[in-house]
């Protein structure tokens, strides 16, 4: 073999064994997080309960409204109230929360949104409403595409008393129904899952603005969502305010308690993560295209090198076994994922498909965000940028 030749050959090989190593430490994330990511429904039941506000905003949401507000009204729990904010929905919500309401025997309050005032975000905005409308000690503030199993509410108060934190939030299971859904949507729980190394006791402030529950004295330390009114993400800037006070945040897999169904269909689940992927990384360019490149590379380029080498003998034999174990990998995180959040299994050998889908609409959340083009249910989402 000639000399350049076994360089090329050397640094390929190398290269391969590089993304094994890399794999492998997400996939050592991915297994300590099966123990280190609590459950919800896993702390001890406490003495005496907190009285509990439910806030709901609701804009548009009637195929979603009746089925999460009756879960909420099911809540095993002494004391407690829900309360929803019709957003100035154009569709049959309104009707469908008189109907609950005339029926809850006063445990719902709905109460009609005022105008969105400038420098605000329709949803923010909202959940400001509720939370000055709200009577109790706690703030549960959940979406209304969510439906929660009756001790839902049991469990995270629990939760919260029990780690001494300000605020919380959890991982919904996420329901898909659409082929669309089935191929993009599990890439968030992987993401968490496989990212994210709960084991460690400092990390990153994660947060799904689907569930998440304050003592009401750290939601207003924090400023509220007066605070992050023009935040696209008010989740993750509200964990990371309540996490550098220092007053406590907590994160839970809240999979056997709450499930949702983000979107429906690939237009508008595609829509809906355009919205949001960019500005978790801070709209900082460069790491978002590194970011989005290297997730690309990592899915595809070992399964190019394994096909290359089962129709070419001529590439050398050294790279298929470090490119079988990055496959190997990237198939046990997948499958971490897809079993613990309970996903369809048929999604994890098509992960590269997930990853390339997913890798479009990010370059789309991209154009979004820097030409401000990107809008959510009739509103812009550039208010403040």
């Amino acid at each position: 073999m000639a000399p350049q030749k076994e360089v090329h050959v050397s640094f390929l090989v190398s290269h391969e064994w590089s993304l094994v190593v890399f794999m492998a430490v997400l996939a050592t994330i991915a297994l300590t997080n099966l123990v280190a990511m609590r459950r919800l429904g896993r702390h001890p039941a406490l003495p005496e309960y907190p009285t509990v506000s439910i806030l709901v905003p609701a804009r548009d949401e009637e195929r979603n409204i009746e089925a999460c507000v009756e879960s909420l009204l099911r809540q095993a729990y002494p004391e407690f109230e829900v309360v929803v904010l019709d957003d100035d929905s154009h569709d049959g919500t309104g009707r469908l929360l008189q109907d609950i309401e005339a029926r809850s025997q006063g445990r719902l309050r709905v109460i009609r949104g005022a105008p969105v005032p400038p420098g605000w975000l329709g949803k923010h905005w909202a959940c400001h409403q509720l939370a000055q409308a709200a009577r109790n000690k706690l703030l549960l503030f959940t979406d209304a595409d969510t439906v929660h199993h009756p001790s839902t509410l049991r469990d995270a108060v629990a939760a919260l008393q029990r780690n001494r934190a300000g605020a919380l939030s959890v991982l919904p299971r996420q329901a898909v129904g659409s082929l669309g859904e089935i191929l993009v949507i599990p890439i968030l729980s992987w993401v968490i899952h496989t990212f994210v190394p709960f084991v460690l006791p400092r990390r990153t402030a994660t947060a799904v603005g689907q569930f998440m529950l304050f003592r009401r004295e750290v939601y207003a330390a924090i400023g509220g969502h007066a605070a992050v009114r023009a935040e696209v993400l008010d989740d993750l800037a509200l964990a990371r305010s309540v996490q550098r006070a220092g007053l406590g945040w907590a994160f839970l897999d809240g999979s056997g308690r709450v499930t949702t169904r983000m979107y429906r269909g690939w237009k508008e689940t595609a829509r809906g993560l355009a919205k949001n992927l960019f500005p978790v990384f801070r709209y900082n360019v460069p790491l978002f295209l590194f970011v989005w490149t290297w997730l690309l590379w990592l899915a595809w380029q070992p399964l190019v090198v394994l096909g290359l080498r089962l129709a070419n003998s001529a590439l050398a034999e050294e790279i298929l076994a470090p490119a079988a174990v990055t496959v190997g990998l990237s198939l046990l995180t997948w499958a971490l994922a897809a079993v613990r959040f309970r996903l369809p299994l048929v999604q994890v050998p098509l992960y590269p498909v997930t990853v390339l889908l997913v890798t479009g609409i990010a370059l789309r959340s991209l154009a979004w965000h820097l030409r401000k083009k990107g809008a959510w249910k009739g509103r812009g989402i550039h208010v403040g940028r």
